[in-house]
């Protein structure tokens, strides 16, 4: 079962972020409130295994470097899909030749200390503040 990584143009808050991000455990994701149909902010990418959302990547750039977020639905959780979000963030933010991809895990997060180590697992590093960045590898030019 394949994940499908699927741009949104336009973003807008609809169930599934409702779902997903809304769902979130209490803490771990810092959003504005939206009603349903809003238009969002950023550049969002939805996750989906056979027709089923499963999770959202999200990323803002600002000064050549890219914040990122992600949400992975409960039930997918330890599936491969947030590696696979990070993995297709990189891969964006590379082709808009960003430098790094930044999340900011926040002080309120249930699970800050297990979340920080899974993104150091995957080639974050700590940095100032509830940061942590993850250099952008760009593929080899032609």
């Amino acid at each position: 079962m394949s994940l499908r990584w699927i741009h949104e143009n336009p973003p807008r808050w609809d169930e599934g972020k409702a779902r997903v991000i809304g769902g979130a455990a209490a803490g771990s994701i810092r959003l504005a409130t939206y009603r349903i149909g809003e238009l969002i902010p950023g550049e969002w990418w939805r996750v989906e295994r056979e027709d089923e959302i499963v999770g959202y990547g999200w990323m803002d750039t600002t000064w050549g470097d890219a914040e990122v977020l992600l949400a992975v639905d409960p039930a997918s959780r330890q599936r491969g899909v947030g590696s696979f979000i990070l993995d297709r963030l990189e891969h964006e933010a590379a082709a808009r030749g960003l430098h790094y991809m930044v999340n900011v895990v926040p002080a309120a997060h249930p699970d800050r200390a297990g979340f920080s180590r899974w993104l150091e697992q995957r080639r974050f590093e700590p940095a100032p503040g509830d940061r942590h960045r993850r250099r952008v590898i760009h593929p080899p030019r032609r």
